[in-house]
């Protein structure tokens, strides 16, 4: 691991320099505590990145729990329950690491998955705006999502925005766009120094230039981390868990929510991390939903925000030629550093800048032109995933998932139903010949097609049916053949039985031939 540190030293400071200012907008976009968002990169860091077998990927709090926290934190009453709820979900991943789940994001439809990051994405841009134009926590604090579409309230926001804050929140997507879309394309360096925290330094200067002036920003829109002299003394500053709420359904609901929502982001980042990293190193699954889980309860123990692997923070650690874990556990004690020595300087950072940040994250998670590709491949794909996202945006994450799942299993029905089975009708001078060629595979859920297309061959007609793909035919839909084979009787149809290995002319029985096959099948 050291054999690279030449390597991984340079990397994990740039590492350091992307997570800081998202540990930081992350926990505003939570309505939790600054510290609890650098406690959770701390953790992710050094705790996950050692226990981790990801090469390079790195740990921390994520965008995409975000809106799950913040609902969270409101519906239990308090940032301590919710801490309890942290610890449950670790606890859940433990269990999922060691009954070997971390294949479970494949069975969960990409449209699905797709479409639960797109809801969060607009969930944070949506949450983002009142910090971003400086609306007071009194006004904001109880606003729901479906309250954006009420225009008084817009007339509020409008009236009650500071105008100083809004300048510097403005002022932060511009330079980030500006330094990620232009600058970053013409030389390396713009690559390696990232535009959020180009953003925080720019905003930060301003803030200290205009605090003797009408433009001066209010404490309320600035980050707010206590001043820690010593390692002692920051025990004054870590809220712990209430494990008297661990008996409450609530908890635990979040709870699940939480572990099968950061296990699920995890593992879509361990499979994009592995495909960019140039080493091709291929995480343990299994191992990393373990190491997640531990992570999880002692974040949660200590006060910090829930943790998942984060592809933008491995993303960064791939662009600067991170090669092993060691810049993962580097850039966690960078972040201990942080806190330590420069909580005063942090302080001067306004929130706004923190939600152009998200604002951007968000975007990026629901792109228009992602709606348009998952609308190009057609309604298969874009009705699980719309329905996600419509869900998600008015309700909560967990229905969300679960209707788009709900969706993705019509979605399988109809198809099963229409691909089970495809016919060919041709005419000959001795009467007409229909060839039904039967799929793969034939489950229960393909009865209606079949017993539909058998009722409907005419009498006196040649039927042809084709089984030599079929590797499985469901007992239901043997009995349906079975009945036709007396109805072809007294139809006088004349069928002809095409096996892998063999051709049966005008069956009386298929249980037969069907036991036969599975003979030779296991054999």
């Amino acid at each position: 691991m050291f054999s690279s540190l030449k390597n991984d030293i340079p990397a994990s400071i740039v590492v350091f320099f992307v997570a800081l200012p998202l540990c930081l907008g992350i926990a505003l976009a939570s309505d939790a505590p600054p510290l609890a968002g650098i406690i959770a990169g701390i953790i992710g860091g050094i705790v996950v990145g050692a226990i981790s077998g990801s090469h390079i990927g790195v740990s921390g709090p994520a965008a995409g729990l975000a809106a799950i926290v913040a609902a969270a934190i409101h519906s239990l009453g308090s940032f301590e329950a919710f801490l309890a709820a942290v610890v449950l979900a670790g606890v859940i991943q433990l269990v999922f690491g060691l009954l070997k789940l971390g294949i479970i994001g494949y069975f969960f439809p990409n449209s699905v998955i797709v479409g639960m990051l797109s809801g969060i994405g607009i969930i944070i841009m949506i949450k983002q705006i009142p910090h971003l134009i400086g609306l007071p926590n009194a006004i904001f604090k109880e606003i729901s999502i479906t309250d954006f579409l009420n225009r008084e309230l817009w007339i509020t926001i409008t009236s009650e925005a500071t105008l100083s804050v809004f300048y510097l929140g403005i002022s932060g997507i511009f330079i980030m766009v500006f330094w990620d879309e232009i600058l970053g394309k013409r030389h390396k360096f713009f690559k390696l120094v990232q535009g959020p925290l180009v953003a925080i330094v720019v905003a930060t200067v301003l803030k200290l230039w205009w605090d003797n002036s009408q433009l001066q920003i209010p404490t309320e829109f600035l980050v707010q981390l206590p001043e820690i002299s010593s390692l002692n003394a920051l025990k004054g500053f870590i809220i712990f868990p209430d494990f008297s709420v661990i008996n409450q359904q609530e908890v635990w609901i979040v709870a699940f929510a939480l572990a099968l929502v950061a296990s699920l982001e995890t593992l879509l980042s361990v499979e994009a991390t592995d495909k960019i990293d140039p080493d091709k190193n291929t995480t343990p699954t299994n191992r990393e939903l373990f190491a997640q889980g531990t992570g999880n309860i002692l974040s949660g123990l200590v006060g910090g925000l829930p943790i998942t692997q984060v592809i933008v923070r491995s993303s960064a650690n791939v662009q600067s030629n991170g090669k092993t874990k060691l810049a993962t556990i580097l850039h966690g004690f960078l972040l201990v550093l942080a806190v330590l020595a420069f909580p005063k300087i942090l302080n001067h950072v306004p929130n706004a800048v923190l939600a152009a940040i998200l604002l951007l994250v968000g975007y990026k998670l629901a792109k228009p032109s992602l709606f348009k590709i998952m609308w190009q491949r057609g309604w298969t794909q874009f009705a699980p995933f719309a329905v996600t996202i419509l869900i998600i945006v008015t309700t909560d994450l967990l229905k969300g998932i679960f209707a788009g799942l709900i969706i993705g299993v019509i979605v399988v029905l109809i198809k099963s139903y229409q691909n089970s089975l495809s016919v060919i009708k041709s005419t000959q001078t001795d009467g007409e010949t229909f060839e039904l060629h039967f799929a793969d595979e034939i489950s229960f859920l393909n009865k209606a097609a079949v017993q539909k297309n058998l009722n409907a061959l005419p009498s006196l007609s040649h039927v042809v049916l084709d089984f030599k793909t079929t590797t499985y035919i469901d007992y239901d839909v043997v009995e349906i053949l079975e009945d036709f084979a007396t109805q072809s009787q007294n139809k006088n149809i004349d069928v002809t039985v095409h096996l892998r290995d063999k051709t049966i002319y005008n069956p009386t029985s298929y249980y037969r031939i069907f036991e036969d096959q599975h003979h030779k099948k296991m054999e």
